[in-house]
């Protein structure tokens, strides 16, 4: 008996992570749902700034990438048109009201942006220092390459969504720019997108 009810303990707190989990699942929206998009030769671009705790909250969890000075921007991208795009050169730009481009930072390189802690030092019994525990990166989270734009290729009628991060703090009057989307089969590039976050 005690075994049975050993198994129904495990199965319920199994079923209990997973239903906890349900809530971390980052899902975006369609692409002109968002308030700041901008559709071009049947392709569709929403853009969104993660700059508030709650927003980020649902991305990454415990993190807030904006107290450290980044800017997580969330690009989805629809592809109505009829060919393929290739996504792999995509540019993506955040222009101030000045007119000051910052170039988004990769998201392998994110976690660098924080220099490590030194270590606390004390004294030990015979004098000679004893190092304390390092603190971890906070920086270091898989969701900022997990949720990062990764797309390489977009068939038509798909959608592709990730982050691009910014060492920059939300300005009004700012913009984001967008260029570097091809159609596979041509190599013809399409307009650039130029979406204002106001």
């Amino acid at each position: 008996m005690p075994f049975i009810f050993k198994r129904l303990a495990l199965f319920l707190s199994i079923s209990a992570a997973f239903a906890a989990d349900k809530d971390l699942i980052f899902r975006p929206l369609p692409a002109a749902s968002y308030e700041h998009h901008q559709t071009n030769a049947g392709v569709t671009i929403g853009v969104e700034p993660y700059h508030t705790p709650e927003q980020q909250k649902t991305a990454f969890g415990k993190l807030d990438l904006y107290q450290f000075g980044v800017l997580p921007v969330l690009v989805v991208i629809q592809n109505d048109g009829s060919q393929a795009l290739r996504l792999d050169g995509v540019k993506v730009e955040y222009s101030g009201p000045a007119r000051n481009h910052v170039e988004a930072t990769p998201a392998a390189e994110v976690r660098y942006l924080r220099g490590p802690d030194r270590p606390p030092v004390v004294p030990g019994p015979t004098g000679s220092p004893i190092p304390g525990k390092l603190k971890k990166n906070p920086l270091n989270a898989w969701e900022v390459e997990g949720r990062a734009f990764t797309a390489k290729m977009l068939p038509a009628g798909q959608s592709a969504s990730g982050f691009f991060y910014f060492q920059t703090g939300l300005q009004r009057g700012s913009t984001i720019y967008l260029n570097g989307l091809t159609e596979a089969s041509s190599g013809k590039e399409l307009f650039y997108f130029e979406i204002p976050l106001e």
